[in-house]
């Protein structure tokens, strides 16, 4: 099968394409910079395209050409920018992909979302995928994504299975996101807790993450119209998580706390002054962010694991091994 993957230049996005090409299908990947897929040990074609850009539409169209299935990976991610570019890349490039797959007769087409798309900012405690909520998702990314996962969804038919997936918190030896960030703060002296970092939450060690994305593709025949939220199911506490992703790294864990309603209203100073100076460098801290770290998000995981006939073949005790093996 030829599988198309947008975003390959993520951690998640090139595992995906790395999956579908080691078991021999087909792969062409596209994003706006060089995957460091072409030459590798796997037969892959790169399309270099801004799917957010309409000038690239015909590019996009060309790349899903011929194409059995879909796994839409590209976003703007993060918290700095304006809600037209999180719209523009997010929404409006979701649609480009969507109407492309759709011309192209693409059977398969599985939505990559975030389970930010319906939390509104209380605690999510052993719940499913609730429905993708734009108006009380927070902030421009969860709002965008909430869009374009309704978009995606709604685009599902007896041509095209639409499966839209949230991973909740990928992370894994080089990531940026979720690790990077933790360890440069803690390398710098200003990594601290908010809260006492008892809020429970989950997360999802990459492998695991692939292995569902590539699940996804081949039961959207069976699963058109769902949306999953996808963790390793094992909910541990803010401040634990913290101290195995320090200790893997050889960093020193935090050393201080700071109280919610504190690390709130700082968060909106610092939004406030981002914006005003307009910035682009990520700040050290938001509301969404302080909210996230002391609130509980995870999940019930069973009917995902029934739905996608997957379940993590990576626990975090071994993921956090292979992660300090990474840094040694």
């Amino acid at each position: 099968m030829r599988v198309v993957v947008t975003g390959a230049t993520s951690r998640l996005g090139r595992g995906v394409a790395e999956a579908f090409a080691a078991r021999g299908d087909s792969v062409v990947v596209m994003q706006r910079g060089e995957s460091g897929l072409v030459g590798a040990e796997f037969d892959v074609t790169e399309v270099r395209a801004d799917v957010g850009d309409p000038s690239d539409r015909e590019a996009v169209r060309l790349a899903v050409s011929g194409a059995g299935a879909v796994v839409h990976l590209a976003a703007k991610v993060g918290i700095v920018g304006s809600a037209a570019e999180f719209a523009r890349v997010n929404i409006g490039g979701t649609q480009t992909v969507l109407t492309a797959a759709r011309d192209a007769g693409v059977a398969r087409f599985v939505q990559v979302s975030s389970p930010s798309v319906a939390h509104s900012g209380h605690s999510l405690v052993g719940v499913g995928a609730e429905p993708a909520d734009p108006s009380a998702a927070r902030g421009h990314y969860s709002r965008t994504k909430a869009s374009a996962e309704i978009a995606a969804l709604a685009s599902n038919c007896d041509a095209m299975s639409v499966v839209a997936i949230r991973p909740h918190l990928v992370w894994g030896p080089g990531d940026t996101q979720l690790v990077g960030r933790i360890i440069e703060r803690a390398r710098s002296g200003r990594l601290a807790l908010v809260g006492n970092g008892s809020a429970l939450i989950d997360t999802t060690y990459v492998d695991n993450a692939v292995d569902a994305l590539v699940a996804a593709v081949d039961r959207a025949p069976l699963l058109g119209g769902q949306a999953l939220v996808v963790s390793n199911g094992e909910p541990r506490s803010v401040a634990e998580l913290v101290a195995r992703i320090c200790a893997a790294a050889g960093v020193p864990g935090p050393k201080r706390n700071v109280p919610t309603s504190m690390a709130k209203f700082a968060g909106g100073i610092v939004e406030t002054a981002w914006a005003l100076t307009r910035r682009t460098s990520e700040p050290p801290l938001t509301r969404f962010l302080a909210e996230q770290l002391s609130t509980a998000h995870w999940f019930d995981q069973r009917h995902t694991r029934e739905a996608l006939a997957w379940s993590p073949r990576i626990s975090l005790d071994e993921g956090f091994d292979l992660l300090a093996a990474s840094y040694r």
